[in-house]
Protein backbone atom coordinates (compact mmCIF):
# COMPACT_ATOMS: atom_id res chain seq x y z
CA UNK A 1 0.00 0.00 0.00
CA UNK A 2 1.12 3.58 -1.57
CA UNK A 3 1.79 6.11 1.86
CA UNK A 4 2.31 9.61 1.25
CA UNK A 5 5.49 11.17 3.14
CA UNK A 6 5.81 15.03 1.01
CA UNK A 7 8.27 15.82 3.72
CA UNK A 8 9.90 19.12 3.62
CA UNK A 9 12.86 19.41 1.33
CA UNK A 10 16.06 18.75 3.39
CA UNK A 11 19.16 20.44 1.73
CA UNK A 12 22.69 19.64 1.72
CA UNK A 13 25.98 19.74 0.18
CA UNK A 14 28.21 17.65 -2.09
CA UNK A 15 31.12 16.13 -0.33
CA UNK A 16 33.06 16.39 -3.54
CA UNK A 17 36.23 19.07 -3.59
CA UNK A 18 36.04 22.26 -5.30
CA UNK A 19 37.52 21.27 -8.49
CA UNK A 20 41.43 23.92 -9.41
CA UNK A 21 40.74 26.25 -11.74
CA UNK A 22 41.12 25.02 -15.50
CA UNK A 23 44.44 24.99 -17.02
CA UNK A 24 44.76 26.15 -20.51
CA UNK A 25 46.09 23.04 -22.37
CA UNK A 26 47.78 22.96 -25.68
CA UNK A 27 45.73 23.39 -28.75
CA UNK A 28 45.45 20.25 -31.61
CA UNK A 29 48.04 21.91 -33.54
CA UNK A 30 50.55 21.53 -30.64
CA UNK A 31 49.87 18.15 -29.90
CA UNK A 32 52.33 15.44 -30.89
CA UNK A 33 51.00 12.37 -33.63
CA UNK A 34 50.99 8.91 -31.13
CA UNK A 35 49.95 5.98 -33.14
CA UNK A 36 49.97 3.90 -29.99
CA UNK A 37 47.69 4.28 -26.26
CA UNK A 38 48.99 7.05 -25.07
CA UNK A 39 51.41 6.47 -21.78
CA UNK A 40 49.17 7.59 -18.84
CA UNK A 41 52.39 8.01 -16.66
CA UNK A 42 53.73 10.65 -18.67
CA UNK A 43 52.72 14.36 -17.83
CA UNK A 44 52.32 17.24 -19.87
CA UNK A 45 55.74 18.46 -19.52
CA UNK A 46 57.61 15.22 -20.31
CA UNK A 47 58.30 13.91 -16.84
CA UNK A 48 57.12 10.45 -15.90
CA UNK A 49 55.48 9.35 -12.66
CA UNK A 50 57.77 7.71 -10.11
CA UNK A 51 55.62 6.91 -7.33
CA UNK A 52 51.94 6.73 -5.97
CA UNK A 53 52.10 10.38 -4.96
CA UNK A 54 53.05 11.32 -8.63
CA UNK A 55 49.97 9.41 -10.07
CA UNK A 56 47.81 10.96 -8.03
CA UNK A 57 49.45 14.67 -9.35
CA UNK A 58 48.89 12.73 -13.10
CA UNK A 59 45.30 12.01 -12.07
CA UNK A 60 44.21 15.80 -11.93
CA UNK A 61 45.93 16.31 -14.53
CA UNK A 62 44.19 13.75 -16.35
CA UNK A 63 40.62 14.34 -14.74
CA UNK A 64 41.44 18.31 -16.75
CA UNK A 65 43.06 16.78 -20.04
CA UNK A 66 39.49 14.65 -20.78
CA UNK A 67 37.52 17.58 -19.33
CA UNK A 68 38.76 20.24 -21.87
CA UNK A 69 39.77 18.19 -24.98
CA UNK A 70 36.31 15.95 -24.64
CA UNK A 71 33.37 15.76 -22.09
CA UNK A 72 33.72 19.33 -21.25
CA UNK A 73 34.05 20.71 -18.01
CA UNK A 74 31.31 19.11 -15.59
CA UNK A 75 29.54 21.78 -13.53
CA UNK A 76 29.82 22.52 -9.34
CA UNK A 77 28.19 20.50 -7.29
CA UNK A 78 25.95 22.94 -5.87
CA UNK A 79 23.43 21.60 -3.20
CA UNK A 80 20.82 19.52 -3.80
CA UNK A 81 17.22 19.16 -1.63
CA UNK A 82 15.07 15.74 -1.38
CA UNK A 83 11.67 15.43 -0.57
CA UNK A 84 10.31 11.70 -0.20
CA UNK A 85 6.97 11.36 -1.77
CA UNK A 86 5.93 7.87 -1.69
CA UNK A 87 6.67 4.98 -0.67
CA UNK A 88 5.15 1.50 -1.78
CA UNK A 89 6.06 -2.38 -0.94
CA UNK A 90 6.41 -4.25 -3.36
CA UNK A 91 5.57 -8.29 -2.90
CA UNK A 92 6.70 -9.31 -6.18
CA UNK A 93 9.91 -8.11 -5.40
CA UNK A 94 10.36 -8.50 -1.60
CA UNK A 95 11.68 -4.73 -1.39
CA UNK A 96 10.11 -1.45 -0.71
CA UNK A 97 10.11 1.43 -3.56
CA UNK A 98 10.94 5.07 -2.70
CA UNK A 99 10.11 7.51 -4.68
CA UNK A 100 11.82 10.51 -4.16
CA UNK A 101 12.49 14.29 -5.65
CA UNK A 102 15.48 15.69 -5.65
CA UNK A 103 16.06 19.36 -6.52
CA UNK A 104 19.63 19.90 -8.03
CA UNK A 105 21.37 22.60 -9.69
CA UNK A 106 21.83 26.56 -9.34
CA UNK A 107 18.63 27.64 -6.83
CA UNK A 108 17.40 23.52 -6.91
CA UNK A 109 16.28 24.90 -10.29
CA UNK A 110 16.33 21.29 -11.98
CA UNK A 111 14.04 18.44 -10.44
CA UNK A 112 15.19 15.26 -10.80
CA UNK A 113 12.62 12.30 -9.78
CA UNK A 114 14.48 9.30 -8.06
CA UNK A 115 13.13 5.35 -7.28
CA UNK A 116 14.79 3.72 -4.40
CA UNK A 117 14.25 0.24 -4.02
CA UNK A 118 15.37 -1.16 -0.95
CA UNK A 119 15.59 -5.26 -0.18
CA UNK A 120 14.48 -6.78 2.97
CA UNK A 121 16.71 -7.27 5.90
CA UNK A 122 18.62 -5.04 7.69
CA UNK A 123 20.88 -2.59 6.01
CA UNK A 124 22.71 -0.41 5.20
CA UNK A 125 22.96 -2.03 2.06
CA UNK A 126 25.59 -1.15 -1.07
CA UNK A 127 23.90 0.65 -3.64
CA UNK A 128 23.72 0.59 -7.53
CA UNK A 129 22.50 3.98 -9.75
CA UNK A 130 21.42 3.63 -12.92
CA UNK A 131 20.86 6.19 -15.02
CA UNK A 132 18.71 4.59 -17.68
CA UNK A 133 15.86 5.38 -16.53
CA UNK A 134 15.14 7.36 -19.64
CA UNK A 135 14.05 4.05 -21.38
CA UNK A 136 12.24 2.67 -18.93
CA UNK A 137 12.12 1.32 -14.99
CA UNK A 138 14.34 -1.90 -14.70
CA UNK A 139 12.46 -4.76 -15.80
CA UNK A 140 11.17 -6.57 -12.58
CA UNK A 141 13.21 -10.10 -13.15
CA UNK A 142 16.34 -7.49 -12.83
CA UNK A 143 15.42 -5.54 -9.86
CA UNK A 144 14.42 -8.84 -8.15
CA UNK A 145 17.68 -10.68 -8.82
CA UNK A 146 19.28 -7.06 -7.67
CA UNK A 147 16.96 -6.88 -4.11
CA UNK A 148 17.51 -11.14 -3.40
CA UNK A 149 21.13 -10.06 -3.71
CA UNK A 150 20.81 -7.95 -0.82
CA UNK A 151 21.47 -4.80 -3.03
CA UNK A 152 19.63 -1.45 -3.02
CA UNK A 153 18.49 0.18 -6.30
CA UNK A 154 18.77 3.97 -7.14
CA UNK A 155 17.32 4.93 -10.59
CA UNK A 156 16.67 8.16 -12.12
CA UNK A 157 16.39 9.63 -15.98
CA UNK A 158 19.40 11.31 -16.72
CA UNK A 159 17.41 12.96 -19.21
CA UNK A 160 15.80 14.83 -16.68
CA UNK A 161 19.61 17.27 -16.67
CA UNK A 162 19.85 17.64 -19.86
CA UNK A 163 18.02 16.02 -23.18
CA UNK A 164 19.25 13.67 -25.36
CA UNK A 165 18.76 16.19 -28.13
CA UNK A 166 21.40 17.82 -30.57
CA UNK A 167 20.93 21.53 -28.47
CA UNK A 168 22.70 23.37 -25.11
CA UNK A 169 19.82 25.66 -24.00
CA UNK A 170 17.58 23.45 -21.54
CA UNK A 171 18.16 21.67 -18.42
CA UNK A 172 21.72 22.26 -16.62
CA UNK A 173 22.82 24.19 -19.83
CA UNK A 174 20.21 26.80 -18.96
CA UNK A 175 22.10 27.39 -15.83
CA UNK A 176 25.42 27.40 -17.60
CA UNK A 177 25.29 29.11 -20.61
CA UNK A 178 28.78 29.46 -21.23
CA UNK A 179 29.95 26.09 -20.07
CA UNK A 180 31.49 23.52 -22.19
CA UNK A 181 30.18 20.18 -21.00
CA UNK A 182 28.55 17.79 -23.32
CA UNK A 183 25.75 15.39 -22.47
CA UNK A 184 27.41 13.59 -21.12
CA UNK A 185 29.09 15.14 -18.26
CA UNK A 186 25.97 16.74 -17.59
CA UNK A 187 24.34 13.34 -16.92
CA UNK A 188 27.27 12.48 -15.46
CA UNK A 189 26.75 15.30 -12.85
CA UNK A 190 23.94 14.00 -12.62
CA UNK A 191 25.42 10.91 -11.37
CA UNK A 192 26.95 12.78 -8.55
CA UNK A 193 23.97 14.67 -7.45
CA UNK A 194 22.30 10.80 -7.00
CA UNK A 195 25.52 9.99 -4.62
CA UNK A 196 25.20 13.34 -2.62
CA UNK A 197 21.89 12.23 -1.98
CA UNK A 198 22.53 8.38 -0.84
CA UNK A 199 25.47 9.99 1.44
CA UNK A 200 22.77 11.09 3.25
CA UNK A 201 20.63 7.70 4.07
CA UNK A 202 21.65 5.50 6.89
CA UNK A 203 19.82 2.43 4.83
CA UNK A 204 23.01 3.03 2.13
CA UNK A 205 26.40 1.65 2.81
CA UNK A 206 28.04 5.16 1.76
CA UNK A 207 31.65 3.01 1.41
CA UNK A 208 29.77 0.71 -1.79
CA UNK A 209 28.15 2.54 -4.01
CA UNK A 210 28.03 1.04 -7.56
CA UNK A 211 27.42 3.53 -10.70
CA UNK A 212 26.31 1.60 -14.04
CA UNK A 213 24.89 2.15 -17.50
CA UNK A 214 23.97 0.93 -20.68
CA UNK A 215 25.21 2.30 -24.29
CA UNK A 216 25.41 6.14 -23.70
CA UNK A 217 24.33 5.55 -20.34
CA UNK A 218 27.34 3.40 -19.98
CA UNK A 219 29.85 6.06 -21.22
CA UNK A 220 28.15 8.37 -18.45
CA UNK A 221 28.42 5.74 -15.65
CA UNK A 222 32.43 5.50 -16.75
CA UNK A 223 32.47 9.42 -16.98
CA UNK A 224 31.03 9.19 -13.35
CA UNK A 225 32.92 6.95 -12.30
CA UNK A 226 36.42 8.25 -13.13
CA UNK A 227 35.40 12.04 -12.08
CA UNK A 228 34.23 10.97 -8.64
CA UNK A 229 35.86 8.61 -5.24
CA UNK A 230 32.92 8.69 -3.77
CA UNK A 231 31.70 6.08 -6.50
CA UNK A 232 33.22 2.08 -5.02
CA UNK A 233 32.75 0.44 -8.10
CA UNK A 234 32.10 1.74 -11.90
CA UNK A 235 30.32 -0.85 -14.45
CA UNK A 236 29.78 0.71 -17.94
CA UNK A 237 27.65 -2.00 -19.93
CA UNK A 238 28.29 -2.04 -23.91
CA UNK A 239 29.31 1.41 -23.79
CA UNK A 240 31.83 1.83 -27.04
CA UNK A 241 33.35 4.68 -28.02
CA UNK A 242 34.06 7.25 -25.81
CA UNK A 243 32.80 4.96 -23.33
CA UNK A 244 35.26 1.78 -22.48
CA UNK A 245 35.89 1.20 -26.17
CA UNK A 246 39.34 2.70 -28.08
CA UNK A 247 39.40 5.51 -30.35
CA UNK A 248 42.60 4.45 -31.92
CA UNK A 249 41.68 0.80 -32.69
CA UNK A 250 38.11 0.87 -33.79
CA UNK A 251 37.95 -2.56 -35.39
CA UNK A 252 35.22 -1.50 -37.46
CA UNK A 253 33.26 -0.22 -34.85
CA UNK A 254 31.70 3.21 -33.73
CA UNK A 255 34.75 5.78 -34.68
CA UNK A 256 35.01 9.27 -33.50
CA UNK A 257 34.16 10.75 -36.95
CA UNK A 258 31.07 8.84 -36.69
CA UNK A 259 30.17 9.87 -32.98
CA UNK A 260 30.74 13.41 -33.36
CA UNK A 261 28.60 13.90 -36.87
CA UNK A 262 25.74 12.06 -35.20
CA UNK A 263 25.66 13.05 -31.28
CA UNK A 264 27.65 16.50 -31.57
CA UNK A 265 26.19 17.51 -28.25
CA UNK A 266 27.19 14.74 -26.07
CA UNK A 267 31.00 16.57 -26.02
CA UNK A 268 32.54 19.86 -25.91
CA UNK A 269 32.92 21.35 -28.59
CA UNK A 270 36.47 20.80 -29.14
CA UNK A 271 36.80 16.87 -29.27
CA UNK A 272 35.33 17.06 -32.72
CA UNK A 273 38.60 18.88 -34.25
CA UNK A 274 40.65 15.75 -33.28
CA UNK A 275 38.26 13.53 -36.54
CA UNK A 276 40.95 13.01 -38.90
CA UNK A 277 43.57 13.71 -36.17
CA UNK A 278 42.44 10.73 -33.38
CA UNK A 279 46.56 10.25 -32.80
CA UNK A 280 46.66 13.43 -31.81
CA UNK A 281 44.14 13.20 -28.91
CA UNK A 282 46.38 12.84 -25.54
CA UNK A 283 44.35 10.25 -24.28
CA UNK A 284 42.23 6.84 -25.46
CA UNK A 285 39.76 5.54 -23.10
CA UNK A 286 42.13 3.35 -21.03
CA UNK A 287 42.73 6.47 -19.70
CA UNK A 288 39.29 6.97 -18.38
CA UNK A 289 39.84 3.43 -16.72
CA UNK A 290 43.03 4.44 -15.10
CA UNK A 291 40.89 7.65 -13.49
CA UNK A 292 38.83 5.00 -11.60
CA UNK A 293 42.08 3.15 -10.08
CA UNK A 294 42.66 1.89 -7.67
CA UNK A 295 38.72 1.46 -7.62
CA UNK A 296 37.02 -1.46 -8.82
CA UNK A 297 35.89 -1.22 -12.54
CA UNK A 298 34.19 -3.74 -14.60
CA UNK A 299 33.34 -3.46 -18.16
CA UNK A 300 30.54 -6.11 -19.13
CA UNK A 301 30.39 -6.77 -23.02
CA UNK A 302 28.56 -8.62 -25.67
CA UNK A 303 30.59 -10.81 -29.20
CA UNK A 304 28.10 -9.49 -31.47
CA UNK A 305 28.28 -5.99 -30.49
CA UNK A 306 30.72 -5.03 -33.21
CA UNK A 307 29.33 -1.14 -33.13
CA UNK A 308 30.62 -1.13 -29.34
CA UNK A 309 33.99 -2.32 -30.55
CA UNK A 310 34.46 -5.21 -27.87
CA UNK A 311 38.01 -5.69 -29.02
CA UNK A 312 38.95 -1.93 -28.38
CA UNK A 313 37.26 -2.61 -24.81
CA UNK A 314 39.54 -5.15 -24.28
CA UNK A 315 42.84 -3.45 -25.23
CA UNK A 316 41.77 -0.35 -22.85
CA UNK A 317 41.12 -3.07 -20.28
CA UNK A 318 44.79 -4.26 -20.82
CA UNK A 319 46.33 -0.80 -20.63
CA UNK A 320 44.16 0.21 -17.51
CA UNK A 321 45.35 -2.76 -15.59
CA UNK A 322 49.06 -1.74 -16.03
CA UNK A 323 47.88 1.52 -14.37
CA UNK A 324 45.86 -1.17 -11.43
CA UNK A 325 48.93 -3.41 -10.68
CA UNK A 326 51.30 -0.30 -10.32
CA UNK A 327 48.80 0.92 -7.67
CA UNK A 328 48.87 -2.70 -6.17
CA UNK A 329 45.01 -3.01 -7.69
CA UNK A 330 45.27 -5.28 -10.28
CA UNK A 331 42.30 -7.77 -8.82
CA UNK A 332 40.19 -4.64 -8.78
CA UNK A 333 39.60 -4.20 -12.94
CA UNK A 334 37.72 -6.79 -14.57
CA UNK A 335 36.09 -7.39 -17.77
CA UNK A 336 33.14 -9.87 -19.11
CA UNK A 337 32.41 -10.78 -22.60
CA UNK A 338 28.87 -12.54 -23.28
CA UNK A 339 27.24 -13.79 -26.56
CA UNK A 340 24.46 -11.85 -28.25
CA UNK A 341 24.28 -8.03 -29.10
CA UNK A 342 23.41 -4.91 -27.82
CA UNK A 343 21.65 -4.78 -24.77
CA UNK A 344 21.69 -4.53 -21.03
CA UNK A 345 19.79 -7.77 -20.01
CA UNK A 346 19.46 -10.07 -16.79
CA UNK A 347 22.84 -11.95 -17.45
CA UNK A 348 25.14 -8.47 -17.29
CA UNK A 349 23.47 -7.95 -14.25
CA UNK A 350 24.18 -11.07 -12.74
CA UNK A 351 27.99 -10.71 -14.22
CA UNK A 352 27.92 -7.16 -12.14
CA UNK A 353 26.25 -8.50 -9.04
CA UNK A 354 29.14 -11.38 -8.91
CA UNK A 355 31.67 -9.36 -9.15
CA UNK A 356 30.63 -6.58 -6.66
CA UNK A 357 30.61 -9.60 -4.19
CA UNK A 358 33.66 -10.15 -4.69
CA UNK A 359 34.93 -6.85 -4.37
CA UNK A 360 32.70 -5.39 -1.86
CA UNK A 361 32.17 -8.03 0.07
CA UNK A 362 34.97 -10.43 -0.29
CA UNK A 363 33.09 -13.35 -2.13
CA UNK A 364 34.95 -15.13 -3.91
CA UNK A 365 33.80 -16.07 -7.53
CA UNK A 366 32.69 -19.01 -9.33
CA UNK A 367 33.73 -17.46 -12.42
CA UNK A 368 36.69 -15.21 -13.67
CA UNK A 369 36.64 -11.51 -14.78
CA UNK A 370 40.20 -11.66 -16.79
CA UNK A 371 38.87 -13.91 -19.81
CA UNK A 372 40.19 -12.13 -23.22
CA UNK A 373 38.40 -13.56 -26.29
CA UNK A 374 40.60 -11.76 -29.06
CA UNK A 375 43.73 -11.60 -30.24
CA UNK A 376 46.22 -9.61 -28.23
CA UNK A 377 47.92 -6.69 -29.36
CA UNK A 378 49.34 -5.25 -26.30
CA UNK A 379 52.52 -5.25 -27.95
CA UNK A 380 51.88 -2.94 -30.76
CA UNK A 381 49.42 -0.91 -29.09
CA UNK A 382 51.23 -0.47 -25.12
CA UNK A 383 54.27 0.68 -25.74
CA UNK A 384 55.00 2.02 -22.90
CA UNK A 385 55.54 0.13 -18.78
CA UNK A 386 54.79 1.09 -15.42
CA UNK A 387 57.59 2.85 -13.15
CA UNK A 388 59.86 0.24 -12.45
CA UNK A 389 58.57 -2.32 -14.58
CA UNK A 390 61.41 -3.92 -16.94
CA UNK A 391 59.20 -6.49 -19.00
Amino acid sequence: MASLLLVMGVAFASGLPAAPPAKELPPLQSLPAVEELPDPFAFTDGTRVRSRDDWARRRAELKEIIQQYAYGHLPPAGKVTAAEQVSNRNEEIHATVKEVLLRVGPGGKLPLRLFLTLPDGKGPFPTIVDGDACWGRIAPEIAAEVAKRGYALAEFDRTEIVPDKNERTTGLHELYPNADFGALAAWAWGYHRVVDYLLTLPEVDHKRIVVTGHSRGGKTALLAGAMDERIALTAPNNSGCMGAGCTRFPHGGETLDAITKTFPYWFSPVLPQFVGHESQLPFDQHTLKALVAPRALLSTEARGDTWANPPGTQLTYQAAKVVYSFLGAADKIGIAYRDGGHQHGLADWKVLLDFADWQLRGQKPARRFDELPYPDESATAIKWRAPGQTR
